[in-house]
């Protein structure tokens, strides 16, 4: 008896507990409708501000507007609040004017840039004369006999005493005097080949006997570099005597770097500025500039040609040399300040919309002293920056570095 009033009891505590369930179960589904409704009304959020559209492939590259790259791929939105993984940098307006960010305008212009070489004065090649004798002989008088001696040309330089003349000079005259026109033309003529000058010619063919010296004359008006004369010494046909150098004109030739030789031509205009005379200011123009290339400094010589009529102007002075070179056509330009090289490349910073600045890497053309051309990654009319741009590229790559460590979601 009391095992069945305890099989009745369990039931109904069964069937208590089947109905609360399926209230409760009831209940939850309910609430679980309401929940959903709910969820569904919590995710109807106003849409994200799209700030701006970035290159799928990763490249510096923007645009306000939808658009395709070069292989027909869409532009990726970035939406606000993902700046910093695109890589742009959020400066407020307070710590644009602490860390003093200064943007310019990339514009068209025509870059044009100044060269300077330092250049050393020569002697003209072109007006070096040697006093080289084609005949053996004496010397029996010397007039010019020091280094550095000014000669003015057709002066007389010697009088040598030569065998050979004396014989050259016997035979003219006793072919003249027998009336033998033929050898003493002859004659003549062999004294002409060894260098004897016409006047001296003329004399012998007046005189009634030979000469015993002849007189060497200056070919050239100019400086006596070198003397190797001495009075009573021997020469030998060919020997070098005297080296006269005519410095109304100088040489100056400059070292060219390799990357600059594009910009410089024959004809160009050049300033030049002597430092033994700092205040006088010289001009001329480039006469030559020589077909080689030095392997150890990487420079080309040009020459450049000078009048120096009051003798200023002396072998071996130091010079500066300014060439100012017109550029290409109008190129997008830049300044050089806003170029940060880091050795593997060249990136700049553009302000895409106010306090927002982002890096772009640059392939860059010629520059000049102020501004260099852009080829790509920087469009006209584009602001960048060029000043505390160090600075701002620092937190830039702070930034992707901290990015970098963010865990996966």
């Amino acid at each position: 008896m009391k095992r069945n009033i305890t099989y009745l009891g369990m039931a109904a505590l069964l069937i208590a507990a089947l109905g609360a369930g399926y209230w409760l179960g009831n209940r939850g589904h309910g609430a679980g409708a309401g929940g959903t409704e709910n969820h569904a009304h919590d995710t109807d959020k106003p849409a994200r501000k799209i700030l701006f559209y970035r290159n799928p492939m990763g490249l510096p590259d923007t645009s306000p507007t939808p658009k395709l790259d070069s292989m027909g791929m869409d532009y990726l939105p970035v939406y606000e609040g993902e700046e910093e993984s695109s890589g742009l940098v959020n400066l407020s307006t307070e710590k644009i004017q602490k860390l003093g960010v200064r943007t310019e305008t990339a514009a068209l212009r025509n870059l044009g840039r100044s060269i300077r070489a330092v250049g050393i004065t020569q002697i003209n090649e072109q007006k070096l004369y040697s006093v080289a004798p084609r005949f053996e002989a004496w010397i029996d008088r010397l007039y010019v006999n020091t280094t550095g001696q000014y000669v003015q040309k057709d002066q007389e330089l010697m009088e040598v005493y030569s065998p050979e003349l004396s014989s050259a000079q016997a035979e003219y005259t006793a072919a003249a005097q027998a009336g033998l026109k033929i050898l003493a033309d002859a004659s003549l003529e062999r004294l002409r080949n060894w260098g004897i000058d016409e006047s001296q010619v003329g004399e012998l063919s007046l005189s009634a006997k030979p000469r015993q010296s002849v007189t060497l004359r200056a070919p050239a008006a100019g400086i006596v570099l070198e003397k190797n004369a001495v009075q009573g010494m021997r020469f030998m046909a060919g020997e070098t005597l005297y080296k006269i150098a005519d410095l109304s004109t100088v040489w100056i030739t400059a070292e060219i770097f390799e990357q600059d030789l594009a910009f410089v031509k024959t004809g160009q205009n050049a300033k030049i500025r002597i430092n033994a005379y700092p205040d006088q200011k010289f001009s001329t123009k480039i006469a030559y500039i020589y077909p080689t290339l030095s392997n150890q400094t990487r420079t080309t010589q040009i020459r450049l040609e000078l009048a120096n009529r009051q003798g200023l102007l002396k072998p071996g002075m130091y010079a500066e040399v300014q060439l100012d070179t017109a550029g290409k056509s109008q190129v997008i330009a830049i300044p050089n300040s806003a170029v940060i090289d880091s050795g593997t490349r060249k990136v700049a910073l553009v302000e895409v919309s106010e306090g927002r600045f982002e890096p772009r890497e640059l392939e860059l053309g010629m520059s000049s002293d102020d501004y260099v051309e852009v080829i790509s990654g920087v469009g006209e009319g584009e602001k960048v920056v060029t000043r505390a741009n160090f600075l701002i590229d620092a937190e830039s790559n702070l930034k992707a570095a901290l990015s970098g460590l963010k865990p996966a979601n």
